[in-house]
């Protein structure tokens, strides 16, 4: 890790003059002003010049103890495209992962089974992305999921077993075919029509696309996971899309479970900031609710209505650096006017690319929970902080270390219902 600083964050801020180093990893469009080896010692490969791999530069990678074995903490990591098992045929693509994890504390979110190594995710999907650059294509997606995530991704919306809501193998571990869409398109339109996962947040269920290997009290208790329905989206421009369609509540199949719009802009305003606003409003559920324990809310008895939106700015400070910022809101009621979830949510995200191999990122979040999620009124805070190392295309290491307190009754909350807890945990992605 102190390699990786030295190397990542330090060599940034060299000098040139007196035979210091002149820019390390010069932040340049133009190669020509790009002095890809010469007295550059470490993360030398400039932005925007293909110099390949081998560029000269790792002996002055490895002077510095940086390479460490070939782990490849300075600038000269880069992988090609990951393998995959099953490839593409005739425009439909095949593939999936498998997550593997270890956590030391149980925490009320995915990751409620601490002190054991499990299998989160066996994932396999099968997709034919539209093209419509040539006009009108069709296409379509289907997801499934087995392992201990499984329970807290299936169609929970309806406490019936509809869909794949029974399809458990023991109290923890089961199935779930979280998407099952077709999808048209023409020009800059297109709409997805049946189970799909929500545009509402930052975070999402599928973890390679996920910084961290825990979530955000934010993102489990204040968004939906998936929705079914139809959901347009328009490409406005280069820098502005809009999202609308009606969808069946929340989190739950091809069941009527409510009336709601979900839909949203997501504008670029500098070359460096977007910005997102998504939102979901209506009859969320019909009173039967029942995430499986201990994922809030408990059986709502007569029903949910309201709205909830969700704001994510996304900047990049450099060009390893990335900032995201996101603010959920969430206010609910039954239809006697009754309080069913209020809570208000702030997540800021800070993540550091060395290049292709490392990365180091950091949240802080706060959550304001006044109904409907703990037993009381609370506000809960997180800070965790973490790793993304990539041996290779295929492989991604995710450990991290997590801090959670309780401002109010941690009952519930917290493993063993303590103010604060200290959580270490590692998972390792295989994609194929």
């Amino acid at each position: 890790m102190l390699a990786a600083l030295a190397c990542g964050l330090t060599a940034g801020q060299a000098m040139a003059g007196n035979g210091t180093i002149a820019q390390v990893g010069c932040f340049s469009d133009s190669c020509d002003s790009c002095d890809p080896c010469g007295e550059i010692t470490c993360g030398c490969e400039p932005v925007g010049c293909d110099l390949g791999c081998d560029s000269g530069c790792d002996s002055g990678c490895d002077s510095l103890g940086c390479n460490l074995g070939g782990l490849g903490l300075c600038g000269d990591c880069c992988h090609d495209d990951p393998f995959t098992l099953f490839g593409e045929y005739g425009g439909i693509s095949v593939g999936g992962w498998l997550q593997m994890g270890y956590h030391t504390a149980a925490l009320p979110l995915f990751n409620s089974r601490p002190d054991e190594v499990q299998l989160h995710q066996a994932w396999l999907y099968a997709e034919k992305a539209i093209d419509t650059s040539c006009g009108f294509d069709i296409g379509g997606r289907i997801d499934y999921i087995y392992g201990t995530d499984s329970q807290d991704t299936q169609a929970f919306g309806i406490a019936n077993d509809h869909w794949d809501n029974g399809w458990d193998n023991g109290a923890d571990y089961g199935h779930a075919l979280p998407q099952l869409y077709v999808e048209a398109g023409y020009g800059d339109l297109s709409v997805k029509a049946g189970h799909f996962y929500t545009i509402i947040g930052w975070e999402v269920v599928t973890a390679p696309d996920n910084f961290f290997y825990s979530h955000a009290y934010t993102m489990y208790n204040s968004e939906p996971f998936t929705h079914t329905g139809a959901l347009a989206t328009y490409n406005a421009t280069d820098d502005l899309t809009f999202y609308g369609g009606y969808v069946l509540g929340w989190d739950s199949g091809f069941e009527d479970n409510g009336d709601a719009f979900l839909g949203g802009i997501s504008a670029g305003l500098t070359d460096n900031l977007t910005v997102t606003y998504a939102t979901v409003g209506g009859r969320f559920g019909d009173g039967n609710i029942n995430r499986v324990d201990p994922g809030p809310p408990a059986t709502v008895g007569r029903g949910e209505n309201g709205y909830m939106h969700s704001i994510v700015a996304d900047y990049a400070v450099s060009d390893n650096l990335q900032y995201i910022f996101q603010s959920d809101l969430l206010d609910t009621e039954d239809i006697d006017g009754a309080t069913v979830r209020d809570t208000f949510g702030i997540n800021q995200y800070l993540i550091y690319s060395i290049n292709d191999c490392w990365a180091l990122g950091t949240r802080f979040e706060w959550y304001q929970a006044d109904a409907g999620v703990f037993n009381t009124d609370n506000d809960v805070y997180a800070w965790t902080s973490g790793i993304n190392y990539k041996p290779n295309a295929n492989v991604i290491i995710r450990p991290e270390v997590r801090w959670d307190w309780v401002d109010g009754d941690p009952t519930g909350i917290l493993e063993n219902d303590d103010d604060d807890q200290f959580t270490f945990g590692m998972d390792t992605i295989f994609l194929f």
